[in-house]
C-alpha cells in the first residue's frame, strides 16, 4: 500500500514575544519530525502549510496546541497522494501578512464578523453586496466565487490603497471578502474595520473549509484554487454543477485551468497554458525562456513525454 500523506492549513493571530527564537525551536522539531512544507512566525502569530504522514502531522498538531498561545488552532487537513512539498522552511517574519503600515491592525484586537459557509453562501446570493477576492490577481485567474470582484493587485502590501480609492466612499455597503485560509481576510477585514467600513464580513476558514462543508460543497465556486504547494491548484466545487472552466491560456486565451511554473529555473513564472501551447511553448512562459540553457528536467521531460504519447496516441 502507498504512503499516503495529509496537508495542514492553519494560522493564529496571538501576540509572540519571542518570535525569532520561536522560530528557531520550531524548525529543530519540524526537522527532526520529519514534516514538510513552509511556516512562519511573526510577533502577530503563526501561519503555516506542511505535509507529513499522519502519524507526523498528529503528532505535530499536538505539539503545536501544547502551547498555550496556539492551544485553539484550527487545521484545515487535506489527503494526498504525493509528497506536496520538498523541504521545511520555518521563518521569522516581521509580520504574517505584509501590510507595512505605520499603525499596523491586530486581528486579535478586531476584525471583521464571521460567516460560515451556508451564511456565506446565502450572503453571496444577496443584491447589492460587494464580494472582494483577498488574494491576488494571478490566484484569482483560475478560480473565484460567483461576481467577486478581481484586485488589480500582485501583493498584499497594495490592498490599503486599493481599498481606500475603491471602496472609501461604500462604507455603509454590505461588504464579503474572502481568501484561501482566511488568514488573508483577518488582517483585510481588521484594516477596513479601522477605516470605517461598517459591514464587513469574512469568509470562516477560507475557501478551502467552504469546498468541504458537506451542506454547501463549495457551490458558487467558479474555477479552481490556487494553493501554496507542488498542486498548484485543488478543486472547490463538488456540486453537480461541477467544476466551471474561468481561467485562460497565458498563450492563446483559450479556455484552461492547468497552472504550470515555467521550465526556465531562473524565471520560475506561474501561468495558466493549454496543452497544445504548453507542448509548443515547451513549459515555458516566454520565447526568451523557451530558448534557456537553464529549464528545468523534469519538465523537459514532462514535455518529451506528452509529446511520446501524443505520437503513439
Amino acid at each position: 500500500m502507498e504512503t499516503q500523506y495529509r496537508v495542514l492549513l492553519y494560522y493564529k493571530f496571538v501576540p509572540v514575544d519571542n518570535h525569532e527564537q520561536l522560530a528557531a525551536e520550531h524548525l529543530e522539531y519540524c526537522k527532526n519530525l520529519g514534516v514538510l512544507g513552509r511556516i512562519l512566525i511573526a510577533p502577530e502569530g503563526i501561519n503555516g502549510t506542511l505535509s507529513g504522514t499522519f502519524e507526523q502531522t498528529e503528532a505535530y498538531m499536538n505539539y503545536l496546541r501544547s502551547d498555550s498561545r496556539f492551544a485553539d488552532t484550527e487545521f484545515k487537513i487535506d489527503t494526498v497522494d504525493v509528497q506536496p512539498f520538498h523541504k521545511i522552511f520555518v521563518r521569522a517574519k516581521a509580520e504574517l501578512v505584509t501590510f507595512r503600515l505605520e499603525d499596523d491592525v491586530k486581528p486579535y484586537e478586531m476584525t471583521g464578523k464571521y460567516l460560515n459557509a451556508e451564511e456565506f453562501y446565502k450572503a453571496l446570493k444577496e443584491e447589492e453586496v460587494i464580494v472582494i477576492d483577498g488574494r491576488t490577481d494571478y490566484e484569482y485567474e483560475v478560480g473565484h466565487f460567483h461576481n467577486a470582484i478581481c484586485p488589480p493587485v500582485s501583493s498584499f502590501r497594495e490592498f490599503p490603497e486599493w481599498i481606500r480609492s475603491e471602496f472609501g466612499d461604500k462604507k455603509h455597503k454590505k461588504i464579503l471578502t474572502y481568501c484561501t485560509g482566511g488568514i488573508r481576510c483577518e488582517k483585510l477585514t481588521a484594516f477596513m474595520v479601522k477605516e470605517g467600513f461598517t459591514d464587513v464580513y469574512q469568509l470562516e476558514g477560507g475557501i478551502v473549509k467552504y469546498g468541504k462543508d458537506e451542506k454547501v460543497r463549495g457551490a458558487l465556486w467558479e474555477g479552481l484554487c490556487y494553493v501554496f504547494d507542488e498542486r498548484i491548484t485543488v478543486p472547490i466545487n463538488h456540486t453537480d454543477e461541477g467544476n466551471i472552466v474561468v481561467g485562460r491560456c497565458y498563450h492563446c486565451g483559450t479556455e484552461t485551468d492547468t497552472y504550470i511554473n515555467c521550465a526556465n529555473m531562473y524565471c520560475n513564472r506561474q501561468h495558466l497554458t493549454c496543452e497544445k501551447c504548453l507542448l509548443e511553448h515547451e513549459h515555458c512562459c516566454s520565447d526568451t525562456c523557451k530558448e534557456s540553457t537553464h529549464k528545468k528536467k523534469e519538465y523537459v521531460d514532462y514535455v518529451v513525454d506528452l509529446r511520446n504519447k501524443a505520437v503513439t496516441a
